[in-house]
């Protein structure tokens, strides 16, 4: 497989150009995939160096054969650890492009995509033992409660819930789509079924914890004036994204120093997100949902007029 028959990489000029690459800078990406952003990263690199992340590993069959080339095959949220492994302590930019890719998603037996029957798996990285089934099979009510109500905007989260316990064990993800059809609204069975899927694979993977350790590790790892660019495909991530980047906070609360000026660790360089075009959403119809933020950690001299307020 090719890896652009991997993952066919989204906003891929709006993501190089956030990042704003020095030829010599050291960049992550920390969602190599198909290695399509990190092929565009090293396009612009010189004497710089590219460290690159991801969990799955059927991404290590597209690295690529360069000097200025690390691959971690690690989760995103171990990021700073390995990067001090490598005796780097900060960077110039970071990319992430969460969710899940186009090979996962056409994989069948990975169990991600709600229009092919496989096992209820789900997991990104095959190495950890929690799988959706087990997440259906065995969670409380309060903690089914707890995941469909953080992981997905859905309405009808009491029959949800109600429906998986009284119809357990689940096996499959047919099985599954086949009892719970029913509860979806009209004319909206896909994306209900979607939401669903999306709420129990971000179970299985801690997507959501591991995003929020992401975000703060970027602070501690971006030199003054380095960029993160990050890709968000559904509302809950793109929200801790939007508020950690206004607020520093992902509860989106903001502290103020004496005089009223909110401290915050990083600026936002597109105020509005940004979205893929019409023309790119017909070429690759898993653009649609995308949305950009791109930040730039605060420099030297800015760092230091926030404290002096203190």
């Amino acid at each position: 497989m090719t890896s652009r028959g991997y993952h066919t990489p989204v906003l891929l000029h709006d993501c190089i150009d956030g990042l704003a690459i020095d030829p010599n800078g050291t960049y992550v990406d920390v969602t190599f995939g198909g290695g399509g952003h990190s092929r565009q990263i090293l396009e612009h690199l010189d004497g710089g160096h590219l460290y690159a992340f991801d969990q799955d590993l059927d991404a290590s069959q597209n690295v690529p054969d360069d000097s200025r080339f690390t691959f971690v095959r690690q989760n995103f949220r171990f990021m700073q650890n390995h990067l001090r492994l490598n005796k780097v302590k900060q960077v110039d930019g970071i990319l992430a492009d969460l969710g899940v890719s186009s090979h996962q998603f056409d994989e069948a037996q990975r169990g991600f995509s709600t229009r092919m029957d496989a096992d209820l798996d789900m997991r990104m990285d095959r190495d950890i033992s929690l799988r959706a089934d087990t997440v259906l099979n065995t969670y409380s009510e309060e903690d089914l409660y707890r995941i469909f109500n953080e992981g997905a905007d859905l309405k009808r989260t009491r029959g949800l819930v109600e429906v998986i316990q009284e119809t357990r064990p689940h096996k499959t993800t047919a099985g599954l789509r086949e009892k719970i059809e029913r509860l979806a609204p009209h004319k909206k069975k896909a994306q209900f079924m979607a939401q669903v899927f999306q709420a129990v694979r971000i179970e299985v993977n801690d997507e959501l914890v591991a995003l929020k350790e992401l975000l703060l590790q970027s602070v501690q790892v971006l030199k003054p004036g380095g960029r993160l660019v990050v890709m968000s495909y559904h509302s809950i991530e793109d929200r801790l994204v939007k508020n950690f980047i206004r607020t520093g906070k992902f509860s989106g609360e903001v502290e103020k120093d004496f005089f009223g000026n909110p401290i915050k660790p990083l600026n936002a360089i597109n105020r509005k997100v940004i979205m893929p075009s019409e023309q790119e959403i017909e070429t690759n119809n898993r653009a649609r949902s995308a949305r950009l933020r791109i930040a730039e950690r605060l420099n030297e001299q800015e760092e230091k007029n926030t404290k002096a307020t203190l």
